[in-house]
């Protein structure tokens, strides 16, 4: 793949798209929502066409290649082996944190999970009558990562589950494997399940970084374990609807399904489709792919450090910068920086107000405006 394949500006306007709707007929350029510019992989697209020329749209099962290709990747990627009965497809990775709350814990009992953390986090407790418990990230070596001491201190007797985000989101912290290992035995010593967001396991971007599923460490672990994946947001293909859950212990995936039965639907084949094509034929476009995000990141770094007012520590994966903004004192961020004509989602969103959450999965013109722009805005703010 060349790097032009990802410079190439995309007019997504008037698509429908969520990410630019929010700032239709302004200036404002939408860098908030996690989907990227790029188009998506040749062999997604070819494989699309070809099914929507075959014409026919019935219900539709995953297709037994997919589990194969599934299986065989996680083996592969991770030396994890799982088999095609313990993946239950979801059309979307959200109604996976749902469903895990549902089927682990009763009403009234707590869910725990660490801020700054993807909102859903915070609101699939809350929205399935469950206690949220939330935790503080502590900062290690430049890394956010969660404060186990925390974590094993606020475990309480209705305490029945952990939501975890690993590479985290936001911040793009990859757990190590001694901390994994941490939080294994913490998982397991209190008797409870845990849940594993691992949506981004595809977008490590530090050289010599290597993402570890936690359910991969040992069967105490992995039998406790719902971990949570999918294409959608390493091919750019989430309107399509289709994520998987690994679910190795039988009864709390026949409780899991039992739990999504009559509510939560079923992918749609074209979600199908793009997943086979995605995990057969996309590793040389997603290593491409990473390469122009590492510029991307490489760059934002060394802009956004030298604007008096900012912060940004390393990302070592997915394309979110999380900005540290609190040294601008800006009575409101999200505003001012709309203002200057950059969309990015508020840290508060994500439990911490003073920071801000930059898309830079873009065209590097695009990324370059939008600094221009929080520059400018800046310089003309702080006083001189």
């Amino acid at each position: 793949m060349s790097p032009t394949d990802f410079d190439r500006l995309i007019d997504r306007r008037n698509t429908a798209s969520e990410k630019w709707e929010r700032y239709r007929d302004t200036e404002i350029l939408p860098m908030w929502v996690a989907d990227t510019d790029f188009i998506a992989p040749q062999a997604i697209l070819k494989a699309l066409h070809a099914r929507v020329d075959h014409g026919v749209f019935g219900y539709t099962s995953a297709p037994t290649h997919l589990n194969e290709l599934v299986c065989e990747r996680l083996e592969r990627l991770y030396g994890w082996s799982v088999t095609s009965d313990d993946l239950v497809w979801l059309p979307g990775l959200v109604c996976g944190l749902h469903l895990a709350c549902r089927s682990t814990c009763a009403a009234g009992e707590s869910v725990m999970t660490a801020q700054p953390i993807y909102p859903p986090f915070m609101s699939a407790p809350r929205l399935s009558e469950r206690q949220l418990i939330t935790l503080p990230m502590v900062r290690v070596d430049q890394r956010s990562v969660i404060d186990f001491d925390a974590l094993e201190a606020a475990i309480t007797p209705a305490t029945r589950l952990l939501l975890f985000c690993n590479p985290h989101n936001p911040g793009g912290t990859v757990y190590r494997h001694d901390e994994l290992a941490r939080l294994a035995e913490i998982i397991v010593k209190h008797d409870l399940h845990l849940c594993s967001d691992e949506i981004h396991c595809d977008l490590i971007l530090e050289p010599g970084l290597r993402h570890t599923p936690i359910a991969s460490l040992n069967n105490a672990i992995a039998e406790r374990t719902i971990t949570l994946m999918a294409p959608s947001k390493t091919y750019n293909i989430a309107g399509l609807g289709c994520s998987f859950a690994v679910i190795q212990n039988p009864q709390l995936r026949r409780t899991f399904q039992r739990t999504r039965k009559g509510i939560v639907p079923d992918v749609n084949l074209l979600g199908y489709t793009a997943a086979e094509a995605a995990y057969g034929d996309g590793d040389e476009w997603n290593r491409a792919q990473i390469e122009y995000l590492r510029g991307n990141r490489d760059y934002l770094m060394q802009e956004i450090n030298a604007i008096p007012g900012l912060k940004l520590e390393p990302i070592e994966a997915t394309y979110l910068a999380w900005i540290d903004v609190s040294a601008a004192k800006l009575e409101n961020p999200a505003y001012f920086f709309e203002q200057a004509g950059v969309g990015m989602s508020p840290g508060r969103d994500f439990g911490d107000d003073r920071f801000m959450r930059l898309n830079f999965g873009c065209p590097r013109a695009l990324l370059e405006e939008a600094v221009t722009r929080i520059r400018r805005a800046l310089l003309n703010h702080l006083p001189a």
